[in-house]
């Protein structure tokens, strides 16, 4: 099965050069353990377009969807047999990156 782990991140910049390594070596072993379906790391939500098609016109606002403190810093897509793997290797990308982090199933 395939999930979505989300990183949630609070304050701007960048990871540190440290957390950069560790994450590094996380994506390895995922990678080598047979996880590692794709990852990425976002820009800040100040650079998103939110566009939305539903009406007559097609909006588009600069910007964010939600403002809020907390927002979604990077992904890893991964597949494990089941969601206690992906939640012990969340809990491990959580300390390499140093930021919490949400874990959903694909439908």
């Amino acid at each position: 099965m395939q999930y979505l782990i989300s990183v949630i991140h609070d304050q701007a910049g960048l990871a540190t050069p440290e957390e950069h390594a560790a994450i590094d070596v996380f994506n390895d072993r995922l990678q080598t353990d047979g996880h590692w379906v794709f990852a990425g790391g976002l820009a800040s939500p100040e650079t998103a377009t939110v566009i939305d098609d539903r009406g007559e016109q097609t909006m588009v606002t600069d910007g964010p969807f939600v403002e809020s403190k907390e927002y979604l810093a990077g992904f890893w897509i991964i597949e494990a047999p089941d969601l206690d793997v992906a939640l012990k290797l969340a809990a491990d990308g959580s300390r390499a990156c140093n930021r919490k982090l949400e874990v959903r199933p694909f439908l």
